[in-house]
């Protein structure tokens, strides 16, 4: 079982703004919202004829929810590469997917307010399942263009190898 260091000098939760997300053993530039790591397992309720009339209820299948990425656009092409590999638009008859390296692991950081790297999560099997390329443009508008992926994946952990940062002082 994996044993976590209690830092007693931490009162405040970790914020959401600092992380980074690592994929192909590298940091993906730009990302600027990532959505939540959630599970779900589905409930299995039975009851044997001699129970009393309420059920019980046991563990069924797990499902790992999707991931969105979004990130400013730039001429950066790797959330582009990788949603080809899925599917690349007028690739010829068996070559629009790249079945041997379509899927990729990925890594999900979040760091302090100091910049320490604080949790890590690995995610697996992941493959893109929406890309957008463009968002809505409006001459009108006063916004940044937002590309978007969607990641469909297998599982995800936490790694337990990165240890919780020793938070210094100033003065």
């Amino acid at each position: 079982m994996a044993q976590f260091s209690v830092n007693a000098q931490r009162f405040d939760p970790y914020k959401n703004f600092k992380f980074r997300v690592k994929w192909d053993g590298r940091y993906v530039a730009g990302i600027s919202k990532v959505s939540g790591l959630k599970r779900t397992t589905e409930v299995v309720e039975h009851r044997e004829g001699g129970d009393p009339s309420s059920a019980r209820k046991s563990p069924g299948r797990t499902k790992y929810e999707a991931i969105s990425f979004d990130r400013g656009v730039t001429h950066d092409a790797d959330f582009e590469a990788w949603a080809n590999k899925v599917w690349a638009f007028g690739a010829g008859l068996g070559a629009e997917a790249s079945l041997k390296d379509f899927r990729k692991d990925l890594i999900i950081e979040v760091y302090n307010e100091a910049g320490q790297l604080a949790l890590a999560y690995k995610v697996y099997r992941c493959w893109v399942s929406e890309y957008q390329a463009l968002p809505d443009l409006d001459a009108n508008a006063n916004a940044v263009a937002i590309q978007h992926i969607k990641v469909e994946n297998e599982g995800w952990e936490r790694d337990v190898s990165v240890p919780e940062p020793a938070e210094q002082s100033l003065s």
